[in-house]
C-alpha cells in the first residue's frame, strides 16, 4: 500500500462517518415523533458499512452499503384526546432510543476525527520525506 492510498482509505471512512452522523441527526430529530395519518411512526435507521476495494493497488476502504430500519415496535401510550390516536385511544411513538443515538453520534464523531488525524499525519510524513531530499 502506498502512502497516497492512505488518503483514499481515510477519505472513504470520513465520507461514511459523515453519512452516519446525518442518519443519527435524523433519528434524534424524530425521537418524539408520533404516528402520522398512515398509522406508521418514525422508525430508527442505522447505516450499514461494507469494506470496499479501492484503486489499482487494491487497498481497502469503507462505503455505505445501505440504511436499515429498526423493526422494533414503537411505544404505545394511551391518549384518547390526541388526534393521532388509533381506535383504542393509543398513540404510537417512534422507536428511537435517544441514549443509543447519542452513543452512535459520539462514536461516529470520534471515528471521523481519527481519520482526519490519520490524513494529517500522512501529510506530515510526506512533507518530511520531501524535506529530507532537499
Amino acid at each position: 500500500m502506498s502512502m497516497f492510498s492512505i488518503f483514499n482509505v481515510s477519505g472513504s471512512a470520513i465520507s461514511a462517518q459523515a453519512q452516519r452522523l446525518n442518519v443519527v441527526a435524523s433519528n434524534l430529530a424524530n425521537v418524539d415523533a408520533v404516528a402520522g395519518p398512515d398509522g406508521q411512526a418514525y422508525k430508527a435507521r442505522q447505516v450499514v458499512f461494507q469494506t470496499a476495494l479501492m484503486g489499482s493497488d487494491a487497498s481497502a476502504g469503507v462505503r455505505v452499503n445501505g440504511i436499515s430500519e429498526s423493526q422494533v415496535p414503537g411505544q404505545k401510550l394511551l391518549d384518547p384526546t390526541n388526534p393521532n390516536a388509533d381506535a383504542d385511544g393509543y398513540v404510537t411513538h417512534s422507536n428511537v432510543n435517544s441514549v443509543e443515538e447519542m452513543v452512535n453520534m459520539i462514536s461516529a464523531s470520534r471515528s471521523y476525527q481519527n481519520n482526519v488525524e490519520v490524513m494529517n499525519t500522512a501529510k506530515s510524513l510526506l512533507l518530511k520525506t520531501l524535506q529530507i531530499g532537499q
